[in-house]
């Protein structure tokens, strides 16, 4: 649909009403129709989450270790490579979160609502805010010692 309202109005009301009309405008529907998908997602899986806490923490276990490896990874390369610590933080946060609103999407899409991917791609945002959440902590530790040394 995007493609398709980019080319077809970009060629009709050209690129300074695409840009400046009509793309503020619709950007402020988007992140309602995610919270919307979530939503829905969470009021349909709900019950399995409370049903199935051993396939929640087979799930979340393997995500939690994803989050903090690449976080902590990216972190030492970019400090190794003299990366200022607030660009350091920015790359390791963007390389340790998901996209979990595409995931959840295309699991839905592909393999339905009641799948199995689709339940552990909601698990996902689940286990990801409060892992990224204690990164907060741990990057501002690193400021604290790093800022500290220098």
């Amino acid at each position: 649909m995007g493609l398709l309202s980019n080319y077809l109005l970009r060629k009709s009301k050209g690129d300074e009403w695409y840009f400046f009309r009509y793309i503020p405008s619709i950007s402020k529907l988007t992140p309602m129709a995610l919270l919307f998908t979530i939503f829905v997602m969470f009021s349909l899986k709900g019950d399995k989450i409370i049903e199935l806490p051993l396939d929640v923490m087979r799930v979340a276990i393997p995500y939690t270790l994803y989050f903090s490896l690449m976080f902590f990874v990216t972190f030492y390369l970019a400090h190794r490579m003299k990366i200022p610590y607030e660009k350091a933080v920015t790359v390791s946060f963007t390389a340790s979160s998901n996209d979990f609103e595409l995931a959840i999407a295309v699991a839905v899409a592909v393999f339905g609502v009641s799948s199995a991917q689709a339940f552990a791609t909601v698990i996902g945002p689940l286990v990801e805010v409060p892992v990224l959440v204690g990164l907060v902590h741990v990057a501002l530790y690193f400021r604290r010692r790093l800022m500290s040394v220098a």
